[in-house]
């Protein structure tokens, strides 16, 4: 079952930070103001799955997706209905 909104927010938040090395702001922009590279959304991807208990394929995946914390929310949200 997909955790709601906020808990996919948080667990966001939690991992952008740790990959970051800085707490995150939620409009703050991930991939695109260079704060996370392409090889860290690999990572990220890995913590969310592990945080939220969720599989988040690749393949079905883009960077523009991790750019901030509402585009990784309906990113996963997307994925996770795909997969129903």
């Amino acid at each position: 079952m997909l955790p709601d909104s906020d808990t996919i927010r948080n667990a966001a938040r939690e991992a952008a930070a740790q990959i970051a090395g800085r707490p995150i702001k939620d409009d703050q922009r991930l991939v695109s103001s260079g704060l996370i590279d392409s090889l860290s959304i690999l990572r990220l991807i890995s913590l969310l799955e592990k945080k939220l208990k969720v599989s988040i394929p690749p393949t079905m995946l883009q960077p523009e997706d991790f750019d901030d914390l509402d585009l990784i929310v309906e990113t996963i949200e997307r994925v996770a209905k795909a997969a129903d």
